[in-house]
């Protein structure tokens, strides 16, 4: 797998374990870990967790200024354009997709917490099985899977790539309805008694896990073939919801903990965005430039992917003891404001 597989130069590396970068047991090992425990579920937990956002600063908004909505608005607009910079350097970047959905969900978040659920679930089925339906366009010769299956293999046909955008918009936004539905319930807030999240984290990796480990199954039995490529995607993505729930409700109870670790972790979410365009940065810096042309095994990318873990643990710590924001956040924060904010802990 080249350096710049992760960039999404060739998408068949993500979706088909079989593309390239699997050579060792190992790397069968870790690829098969992704998808079950990390593919699409990561998006789903940080799209849970973006909704609740974009309903707390509204209700905070309303206490500064009597045009909460128009605030909010402008706070979208400078993440779109944050976001289409940073896709000029990673096209996989999800600030542009969460721009986009965000008026979505302010203007519905008033609705009840049943009906948020339920549209949001809706919208997430919605876009994981119509991979069904694409995928008998492609075994009927109408459609061509490309570099989503093939390595080399291409552009994406057009209903193939259609399906791809709508369904990342569609869990993003799915998700995000659901983030506020379980916000409104209290849930999210982690004041409910202990027994509630438990019974997340034991029904959603109950019920995720083996639902996701299906879609992998498929594609090990059908040996990776192109005409069960968007078939095995569907119960990966089934697994979702309920693995997203469960990774929650995991996250609440360490977080109740109070340990060393969980106190890194919250300062690495406080620090969420200027973490997520650093790992870009990162990235570019070592895969893309210093290991450019280099293979680079799954093994290897996880190896890269839990030092980058380590260094922003630490960072993020270490940043958030001398500075109120970290500095992605507060830009945003600035020019969402239109002002200067306080920036190092010292100031007042």
């Amino acid at each position: 797998m080249n350096a710049l597989t992760w960039a999404f130069d060739d998408l068949s590396a993500y979706s088909n374990l079989d593309a390239g970068g699997t050579s060792q047991p190992v790397d069968w090992v870790v690829g098969i870990g992704s998808k079950v425990f990390v593919e699409q579920k990561m998006m789903a937990l940080f799209s849970l967790l973006f909704g609740v956002g974009v309903v707390i600063f509204y209700e905070r908004a309303r206490t500064k200024t009597t045009h909460p909505n128009w605030l909010s608005l402008w706070r979208f607009t400078l993440l779109l354009v944050i976001g289409i910079i940073h896709a000029a350097f990673w096209i996989g970047d999800v600030l542009f997709v969460y721009a986009l959905c965000a008026p979505v969900v302010l203007a519905v978040q008033r609705r009840s917490p049943r009906t948020l659920m339920s549209c949001g679930v809706a919208l997430v089925l919605a876009g994981t099985l119509a991979a069904g339906v694409v995928q008998a366009v492609v075994n009927s010769g109408d459609g061509v899977l490309g570099e989503y299956w093939v390595a080399g293999g291409g552009t994406m046909g057009d209903e193939v790539g259609a399906w791809f955008i709508a369904d990342s918009f569609l869990r993003a936004l799915g998700m995000m309805l659901i983030g506020v539905s379980l916000y409104r319930r209290e849930v999210v807030q982690g004041g409910l008694p202990r027994s509630v999240y438990q019974r997340m984290v034991r029904w959603g990796f109950g019920i995720g896990v083996p639902v996701s480990a299906i879609g992998v199954v498929v594609h090990i039995v059908d040996d990776w073939s192109s005409e069960t490529a968007l078939v095995g995607h569907i119960p990966v993505g089934l697994g979702t919801i309920p693995m997203a729930f469960g990774y929650l409700g995991l996250i609440i109870l360490w977080g109740h903990k109070h340990s060393r670790v969980s106190s890194r972790l919250q300062a690495a979410g406080r620090m969420a965005m200027t973490n997520y365009l650093s790992q870009t940065v990162l990235g570019l810096a070592t895969l893309a430039v210093i290991a450019d042309n280099t293979a680079v095994s799954r093994t290897g990318v996880m190896a890269w992917v839990c030092g980058v873990w380590v260094v922003q643990l630490w960072w993020s710590t270490w940043w958030l003891q001398r500075y109120r924001f970290g500095p992605a956040e507060w830009l945003w924060r600035c020019g969402t404001y239109r002002q200067m904010h306080a920036f190092r802990r010292s100031d007042r």
